[in-house]
């Protein structure tokens, strides 16, 4: 009896919860391998970090990954037509968290399970039982050095408002969707309409050209371009610009990992997403100027790119409110 009381309480205690965690995990991980495939429909395209983390996913598990790239609106209409037709070929969707938002509405996605590095998020960024982020782009500012001295640098972003920048700023447009819209909703909901109200009287060149418009900054045609994303600093190394995050910090967009409904490999799945969100799969995101989300990446990061990174997440955009703000900026912006 007593010893069947010490197994009882020792079966209670937290290390007997982690030791049954890690062998349903392991269960999983089985189960995944034994699945033998992978299909992830993702909106990132060409992107060369994540076929990187898929590729060291394949040689970890041994389980082969199909992937379908396509822009956002048509990974939800392929989702769409598919489960309409009963048709379920895709196990993860890889996509911004407007699109996502939406095709959870829509009750394309299932729960995606346990996943243990989920405890690993950091705020302000956190999963749910069907989203799961796994990678943020960011916005700042970007000068040309040879027009903006460091003294005449903006530090925040009110700065911008300042009559020395007017006619001399180069935007995406707020009134399309992209990084202008996200720029625009946060800059509302942290300084509110009349911060938009003043930068339009500073008359701002809008373009949805964006590879473009950070190359005429590049080459002096403006001093001034927003919202630059610092996935894109990699790209402009040896030109003379810098990314500047002012101290109210930086916008910014998610992208989240999701189960589609009725996955063939779930499994799989959850040890992918898993995978996604080990600090080497993170880090190698995070040296290619997204925001990891989870903890102890950032300190390991490039020195180039971990001093804008270790700034402050300022805001993102709400779905519910995507509209409605996209007639604003059409008021305020004509």
């Amino acid at each position: 009896m007593l010893r069947r009381s010490v197994l009882g309480l020792l079966a209670s205690t937290p290390l007997a919860d982690v030791a049954w965690a890690q062998d349903d995990w392991a269960k999983t991980v089985e189960a995944a391998k034994k699945e033998g495939k992978l299909v992830i429909y993702t909106a990132s395209i060409g992107s060369v970090f994540h076929k990187a983390v898929i590729k060291s996913f394949e040689q970890k598990y041994g389980i082969g990954v199909e992937m379908l790239e396509a822009r956002a609106s048509e990974v939800r209409e392929r989702v769409r037509v598919e489960q309409s037709a009963g048709r379920f070929l895709g196990d993860i969707h890889h996509n911004g968290s407007t699109t996502t938002w939406l095709m959870n509405r829509d009750g394309n996605f299932q729960p995606h399970g346990p996943v243990p590095n989920i405890k690993n998020i950091v705020p302000p960024y956190e999963a749910d039982d069907i989203r799961i982020p796994c990678e943020v782009i960011s916005y700042s500012l970007m000068v040309n050095r040879n027009l903006v001295k460091p003294g005449d640098e903006p530090k925040s972003w009110k700065d911008i408002l300042d009559p020395k920048w007017s006619g001399k700023i180069l935007s995406d447009d707020y009134r399309a969707l992209g990084g202008g819209a996200v720029f625009f909703v946060v800059m509302y909901d942290t300084f509110g309409k009349e911060f938009h109200e003043k930068l339009a009287a500073q008359k701002p060149i809008f373009s949805r050209d964006l590879a473009n418009s950070e190359r005429r900054v590049a080459r002096g045609e403006y001093p001034l371009y927003l919202p630059f994303s610092l996935q894109n600093f990699n790209n402009l190394k040896g030109l003379p610009i810098k990314p500047i995050v002012p101290a109210e910090g930086r916008p910014y967009v998610r992208f989240d990992l999701t189960m589609l409904k009725n996955a063939p490999h779930p499994n799989a799945a959850r040890v992918f997403m898993n995978h996604y969100l080990e600090p080497e799969s993170q880090l190698v995101f995070a040296n290619a100027g997204y925001a990891p989300v989870v903890k102890g990446v950032v300190e390991k990061t490039l020195e180039e790119i971990r001093v804008l990174l270790a700034t402050k997440a300022m805001g993102t955009t709400t779905p519910e409110k995507q509209d409605a703000m996209l007639e604003l900026a059409k008021q305020i912006y004509k």
